[in-house]
């Protein structure tokens, strides 16, 4: 199943705007961060920039402070939810041939394993 590629119909871009709700763990001006609705990990969240941007393959020149922010913003996340310290795991889909279902750019932010035999995504 492929989500739309048009931004109107976007289902991150609703969330962001309050049309459909999240559950946020982070919100500014240019990043927001909330849990996966399906979760792979203990702790599963999507971290993803306002601005739509349909995947790194369409990313600009003018979006490498907006991305090194996000890379960022991603750290500190992992530490405020305590899943910083031993590790966790990045994971951006880009395209349809790698899994990407909804095309805003975002990464998911995985953890919390316990057992080192239950962290294969």
């Amino acid at each position: 199943m492929t989500i739309s590629k048009d931004m109107s119909n976007c289902i991150f871009c609703k969330i962001i705007n309050g049309k459909i709700p999240g559950n946020f763990v982070y919100r500014d001006d240019n990043v927001v961060a909330f849990h996966d609705i399906h979760p792979k990990a203990p702790v599963h969240i999507l971290v993803l920039p306002v601005k739509h941007i349909e995947s790194l393959r369409v990313i600009k020149n003018e979006d490498k402070e907006l991305m090194g922010f996000l890379m960022l913003k991603v750290s500190e996340i992992a530490e405020k939810l305590g899943i910083g310290k031993n590790g966790y795991k990045i994971v951006i889909n880009n395209g349809e041939d790698s899994g990407q279902l909804i095309f805003h750019l975002h990464i998911h932010l995985l953890g919390g394993w316990k057992e080192k035999t239950s962290w294969e995504v």
